[in-house]
């Protein structure tokens, strides 16, 4: 039951998927096996806080959430723009952009970390999620066996997403259509930058 839910939870539409679907059709399964490490890193710190019951800050501090919605904000509004920047480019020249394995990849690990690390609906989720799995009487062992079903299914079933999006009937209409998908996806991420912005 507690792995159903997170799967739920990490695949709902969310500025992680977004990020990653694009990464993977754009740049490549190391790229995207990549940002998929980068997210499960993230997930691993919010895991071991929401283990640990520290989560309970965001409710007891609300200035804290707010201040993290506002910072996650600005990086969404920021990964909007590159990717509303590289539609744009592909518009104007018919070409799709192809980057740099010292552009992409490198840089991909940190671009999913730092969307995870940024995204102040993660560590609210888990607390939720974990608090009635770790009520009562456990083993010691308990606590890890639910960090270790949180981060090792982000990690296996992220990377098995991005396996799949390279599948060539897949990739063939991504390429005939990479503007308009990079120009979705930016709105997307403007879309939930402003709902951060606005709030629920």
């Amino acid at each position: 039951m507690f792995a159903g839910l997170i799967v739920l939870g990490q695949f709902s539409p969310g500025p992680d998927m977004v990020l990653l679907t694009r990464t993977a059709l754009r740049e490549g399964p190391k790229a995207g096996v990549k940002m998929a490490t980068g997210i499960a890193c993230g997930l691993a710190i919010h895991s071991t806080i929401a283990v640990g019951g520290v989560a309970v800050a965001f409710l007891r501090f609300p200035v804290l959430r707010s201040l993290l919605q506002w910072v996650a904000a600005f990086y969404l509004l920021w990964l909007a723009y590159g990717l509303l920047k590289s539609a744009w480019i592909a518009g104007k020249s018919g070409a799709i952009p192809v980057p740099t394995a010292s552009t992409s990849s490198r840089s991909a690990f940190v671009r999913g970390l730092l969307c995870n690390l940024f995204n102040p609906k993660v560590p609210l989720f888990l607390a939720a999620v974990c608090a009635p799995f770790l009520a009562g009487k456990h083993p010691g062992w308990w606590p890890l066996a639910i960090w270790g079903i949180v981060v090792g299914l982000g990690i296996s079933l992220w990377s098995l997403w991005v396996v799949l999006l390279q599948w060539r009937p897949l990739r063939t209409r991504y390429e005939r259509a990479a503007g308009w998908i990079d120009g979705f996806f930016g709105v997307a991420l403007l879309a939930l930058a402003a709902r951060l912005i606005i709030g629920p």
